[in-house]
């Protein structure tokens, strides 16, 4: 009887990133700018108001702060090559991503609350909520897209 080699592994090479600013023109990486600015605008309104609920918007606030450092930290990361070093770097990019995602869903969801709560307070602090509101699920939809672009890239 004679037996069968097994077929060779399918071997699959994922495309190198680019570098320079294609970086910023390719799918799951030009990401990154949106991210960092839509979440610096959530913890500067957060920031810019008397925070009522602290327990609240002191979520919002660690939330934005820790993924904008984080994620620029992964952005110079790419810009620098620091990737190459990593075999599993896309794996670990994911996962930051799309836990990201999550926790900016919490801290929109704690950010709504705060907007509904101070509606019967200053119309300042309100409209800058609403906008902080708005801007935290605009963020949170950008970290989900870039957590599943990078997971099927």
């Amino acid at each position: 009887m004679a037996s069968r080699d097994p077929p060779p592994p399918t071997v699959h090479a994922p495309p190198d990133v680019p570098t320079g600013l294609a970086l910023f023109l390719t799918i799951p990486y030009a990401f990154f700018l949106p991210e960092l600015m839509l979440g610096c605008w959530v913890w500067i309104l957060v920031a810019s108001i008397q925070v009522a609920n602290p327990l609240l918007q002191g979520w919002v606030l660690y939330v934005s702060l820790t993924s904008f450092f984080i994620s620029l930290m992964f952005l110079l990361s790419y810009l620098f090559g620091f990737y190459k070093r990593f075999e599993s770097w896309k794996v670990l990019d994911s996962l930051y991503h799309g836990t990201t995602g999550i926790l900016y869903m919490s801290a929109a969801v704690l950010q709504a609350h705060a907007t509904i709560i101070s509606e019967t307070q200053e119309l300042r602090n309100y409209y800058i909520n609403t906008t902080a509101s708005f801007f935290a699920f605009i963020t949170t939809l950008f970290y989900v897209l870039h957590a599943f672009s990078i997971y099927y890239h």
